[in-house]
């Protein structure tokens, strides 16, 4: 699945929420989904926190299949900058 198909599963949950941060997962060379409030970009722009993982990684995260915590324990994905907006996160996702 590409980083664009990803971020259009997100949208969907994403704009009719109440997320008021910002949060980028950052896949590397596969690109980046920056999530902004209620907006969703694939342009890479700094945010209040970055999550750190592979694109396989974010498909299963997305798709319910990969617990966020367990990933996080097992170094699946990284956190960088404010842990509490990740965690917020996760109510979206």
């Amino acid at each position: 699945m590409t980083i664009e198909a990803i971020a259009e599963q997100i949208r969907s949950r994403v704009e009719g929420g109440n997320f008021s941060r910002s949060v980028k997962f950052d896949t590397g060379s596969e690109g980046v989904i920056v999530i902004d409030g209620n907006s969703i970009s694939t342009t890479d722009a700094p945010a209040d926190c970055t999550i750190k993982l592979s694109l396989d990684n974010l498909e299963s995260l997305v798709s319910g299949e990969l617990n966020p915590t367990m990933a996080f324990m097992t170094g699946k994905l990284k956190v960088e900058g404010d842990m509490s907006v990740a965690m917020a996160l996760s109510q979206l996702l």
